[in-house]
């Protein structure tokens, strides 16, 4: 019996360490690859906090904007409406100015009038 718990060892042995050296080498080569990963994950962690920081102060600067913006001109948007239907009433009211046709000097380019509507050749 003792000797088939030493065998049952000694092919453990044989079966285990193998694969022991293959793990050990295996953790060797991928070292540099697992420090890599590392360097990465400590720069992009604290580039996302930085950029998660900024966002939240634009995002809380905004909301303080909009705050601003409802308690101030809430209050005045029923005498901008009044002001601004008063202004459409003015504008309304006055003349429009009268459209002047100015002659077409004897050299321009113009003179001759369109060369596609009368068919004619530009000189």
């Amino acid at each position: 019996m003792g000797f088939l718990i030493f065998l049952m060892f000694a092919f453990g042995a044989l079966v285990l360490l193998p694969l022991l050296l293959l793990k050990v080498l295996f953790s060797l080569v991928s070292l540099p690859f697992k420090l890599v990963g590392l360097v990465f994950r400590i720069v992009f962690g604290v580039l996302g906090g930085l950029l998660k920081v900024g966002f939240g102060l634009v995002g809380v600067l905004g909301a303080l904007l909009a705050m601003a913006f409802f308690v101030v001109l809430l209050p005045l948007l029923p005498f901008l409406l009044v002001g601004g239907f008063v202004w459409l009433l003015a504008r309304l009211a006055r003349p429009r100015p009268a459209v002047r046709v100015l002659p077409v000097q004897p050299g321009s380019r113009h003179a001759g009038g369109c060369p596609r509507a009368t068919g004619r050749r530009a000189a």
